[in-house]
């Protein structure tokens, strides 16, 4: 019971602590990195979207490791 117990709440954190890392990531590049309020042109957003996912892949990469 005890071991049923462990692997359902260890998911459950897991999955928190993956939201809580996204809306991390997120949330430091939604930024232009500019000055505030000015609007990133065509290849910036190009640049911001590639950074952002190159990002979020290397987290993922980071975390199925340190799972072993």
């Amino acid at each position: 019971m005890d071991r049923i117990v462990n692997m359902i709440v260890g998911r459950v954190v897991r999955q928190l602590v993956n939201r809580g890392v996204d809306a991390g990531v997120e949330r430091v590049f939604s930024g232009s990195g500019d000055a505030a309020g000015a609007e990133p042109t065509a290849e910036q957003r190009q640049r911001i979207g590639q950074t952002k996912r190159h990002a979020r892949e290397a987290i993922r990469l980071a975390r199925r490791i340190g799972r072993f």
